[in-house]
């Protein structure tokens, strides 16, 4: 389910957004900072301060995970099963590692947010869809501009 193309904008995203929704399905989404794939099949996001995300997983595990490279304006949207790892958990341990290498000890890991990917679908910005002929270095040279990290003029 998590072929190459996927892992890499994994490991390339600063973000992630995990949208979850409570019993009576009200939903509910925030970024997370930390998270990697671990193998092909499963997507571990760090629960630093997420009480409301836990809470509603802990009711509906069904969840939605999205990321997107913000200069090339592509990414992928990730659905699956959702499971919260406590540190009683006898995995916790081994899961937290790749995590903890990540914050580099600076943020206390409450638990883990382990995810089974049962679908994905590829993001695209409409610009792709609309300018089929638009190549990733037009389309980051536009985000540049936008986003003013630098422009036309600076060149």
């Amino acid at each position: 389910m998590l072929n190459d193309e996927i892992k890499k904008y994994i490991e390339k995203s600063v973000l992630c957004w995990l949208a979850t929704s409570d019993a009576e399905n009200i939903p509910n989404v925030s970024p997370k900072e930390i998270f990697t794939h671990l193998g092909d099949e499963i997507l571990l996001i760090a629960n630093i301060a997420s009480p409301q995300s836990v809470r509603n997983i802990k009711q509906n595990e069904n969840v939605c995970v999205s990321f997107v490279d913000v200069f090339v304006q592509k990414g992928f949207q990730l659905k699956g099963k959702a499971k919260i790892i406590e540190k009683s958990d006898k995995d916790f341990d081994e899961l937290e590692k790749p995590l903890l290498k990540m914050t580099g000890g600076n943020f206390p890991i409450r638990s883990i947010i382990k995810i089974k990917i049962e679908k994905s679908k590829r993001i695209l910005a409409p610009r792709y869809f609309l300018y089929p002929d638009t190549t990733e270095e037009q389309q980051i040279e536009s985000a540049l501009e936008t986003y003013g990290v630098c422009s036309k003029d600076s060149n």
